[in-house]
């Protein structure tokens, strides 16, 4: 990533609407895949709701700067001003985190494997103990758990990059039965 964008998108960051903010226009058209109250129902899309400030708004930024490709967000994200798009992550980010709508029985044998796996990992260092995530790193509790598994497959495999690669070490040589059981873990928890 470019040193300027990501500069950009950070100081961006830190102007960010205070919570509570009202549903700005341009969130009318992230609910039709995202979810009107941000959790999504969705295959393979995540819910925003909860999701820090912060994460979204760069996450945005790098769709309308053409440096993270995941249609057809980079074209939604085109002509949307800084302060736009803090209106839209700080809605978001107001918005009471929740399971996925369509969120599965927890099968319990799947969740402590999960739960292990996540504490060998270290996932709760960036991410926070309880999932939340925090500025830059996204919520994982609650998100779906076909999108989850669909992030962290693409983290392992180099086909998805973050501002860092901090996430595509961490997933090096993880299985897709031990993916399976992060992602299950971690959808289950509210």
């Amino acid at each position: 990533m470019k040193p300027a964008i990501l500069a950009a998108a950070l100081l961006a960051a830190a102007f960010i609407v205070p919570a509570g903010a009202q549903a700005p226009p341009e969130a009318e058209q992230c609910a039709t895949c995202h979810g009107a109250e941000g959790r999504s129902e969705t295959p393979n899309v995540p819910s925003l709701a909860g999701m820090p400030a912060e994460f979204i708004t760069l996450q945005m930024i790098l769709f309308r700067e053409g440096l993270r490709d995941a249609p057809p967000m980079p074209q939604f994200a085109q002509g949307l001003s800084d302060a736009q798009i803090e209106q839209i992550a700080a809605f978001y980010a107001s918005l009471p985190p929740g399971p996925a709508p369509d969120r599965g029985p927890r099968d319990v044998a799947l969740a402590e494997r999960g739960a292990a796996l996540s504490a060998r990992m270290h996932c709760g260092v960036c991410h926070l103990p309880d999932f939340r995530g925090r500025a830059q790193m996204p919520r994982l509790a609650g998100q779906r758990e076909d999108f989850l598994a669909q992030t962290l497959k693409e983290y392992r495999d180099n086909r998805r990059v973050g501002t860092d690669t901090q996430m595509n070490a961490v997933m090096y040589g993880v299985s897709d039965a031990d993916i399976a059981a992060l992602a299950h873990f971690l959808a289950q928890r509210d």
